[in-house]
């Protein structure tokens, strides 16, 4: 006889068991991505040993270098005293500290009044565990395109990275890089809430969140017009997509809200963007890029022709990932958004490396093509590309640039 018992009726859902189903899903993820935190890890910490080697040959503090140089100063300062601080130059151009981002230092004030850590502390903690969430998210985003082989190779690349030195300090890279992965991996995904959440907390982190607006807005508006005109009606379309506008709506909106309280605080709609250019980091459309590039090439031929072969190097790949890999659309918008964020400014450019470390799509390729290498060659690779960076971060850390 057939089986004529009613199936028994799944649990209600509730905001408990929604929260418990968040948890285990977390938790298995997690599971999944270990592999690739261990990787990530490992590459990181051989950086701070050769770092803390080379620091005690040179009589400095490793632990000095990583969280009180530099842009962390500011942060701690902010930490501790709020806005307002600036530095007036001979040139009669001023610094201030509206220049920098809230959200860090505001975690920096936060876990160093609930802990024993003092302010700086607390910034390495947080660039710490921002940086192993990031691998985590890098991790999740390059298993969904390649498998997990392809997001443990992902992962240790970015900790490879030439100023991967950076994420090991109390700086916003490692912090934005980890919203920023995970908004993305959110729009991969059809989570546009958690995308556009994670766009507001990227946006108060830095200017560079653009790039995951971006990424969230493009992707929406395609799949818009694509099904308006397959013939879906306006009210269709809304009714449809409601939580996709929602986070449409939500992702500017942390970028917008640091713009407007410093226009408010000094007066002026545009006053963000003045403060910016007194920092010499007004949007120049490439030209100081360019400057750069011909005093080098002549004044230096050989550094000239480096530094053209590394710009050549990023638009390579970028074309490899946008073209020939054919990466999903939102990844393809956020990398080259940062990259055109990164390039594009009239600042120091010593820091476009560091400024374009969020774009780790740019090693997919390099992951895909470690894939087909055999395991024991891939390791001597991924050593060989650790140990360089680690000498390059110690090199610079014990340098009087800032990265």
């Amino acid at each position: 006889m057939p089986d004529t018992r009613i199936p028994a009726a799944a649990p209600p859902r509730t905001p408990r068991r929604d929260a418990s189903l968040l948890r285990e899903r977390a938790a298995a993820s997690l599971r999944a991505a270990a592999p690739a935190l261990l990787a990530y890890a490992s590459v990181r910490l051989l950086g701070l040993v050769i770092l803390g080697t080379a620091a005690a040959a040179a009589g400095k503090s490793p632990h000095t270098l990583l969280n009180a140089r530099w842009d962390s100063l500011w942060y701690a300062r902010i930490a501790t005293e709020g806005y307002g601080y600036e530095i007036r130059l001979p040139d009669g151009d001023v610094h201030s500290d509206l220049a920098f981002f809230p959200l860090l230092p505001a975690l920096e004030r936060g876990i160093s009044e609930i802990t024993p850590l003092s302010v700086p502390d607390a910034g390495l903690l947080v660039s710490w565990l921002a940086s192993l969430v990031a691998a985590w998210g890098i991790y999740a985003i390059g298993a969904r395109l390649h498998g997990p082989r392809g997001g443990v190779l992902l992962a240790a690349l970015w900790g490879a990275y030439p100023t991967a030195f950076v994420q090991s300090m109390a700086y916003t890279e490692t912090l934005f890089t980890a919203l920023a992965a995970w908004a993305v991996y959110a729009v991969l995904t059809g989570r546009w809430v958690w995308a556009g959440g994670l766009a507001v907390l990227a946006g108060l982190t830095r200017p560079s969140a653009a790039a995951v607006v971006a990424a969230i807005w493009i992707p929406a508006a395609v799949t818009l017009v694509r099904e308006y005109r397959a013939g879906a009606r306006a009210g269709e379309l809304l009714r449809g997509h409601a939580r996709m506008l929602l986070g449409v709506v939500l992702a500017p909106l942390g970028w917008l809200a640091y713009v407007l309280y410093v226009a408010v605080r000094n007066g002026g709609l545009f006053a963000y963007f003045e403060v910016q250019g007194e920092w010499g980091n007004g949007f120049d459309g490439g030209r100081a890029l360019a400057g750069f590039v011909w005093q080098n090439l002549t004044s230096n031929v050989l550094a000239g022709l480096g530094l053209c072969a590394a710009l050549a190097l990023v638009f390579w790949l970028l074309w490899l990932c946008c073209v020939r890999q054919r990466q999903p659309l939102p990844l393809v918008v956020y990398t080259a958004a940062v990259v055109f964020v990164s390039l594009v400014g009239a600042g120091y450019f010593g820091s476009r490396p560091r400024l374009m470390m969020p774009a780790f799509p740019l090693l997919l390729p390099a992951a895909v093509a470690l894939l087909r290498t055999r395991p024991e060659r891939t390791v001597a690779i991924l050593a060989a590309a650790a140990v360089a960076s680690a000498a390059y971060g110690a090199i610079t850390l014990l340098g009087s640039g800032p990265p």
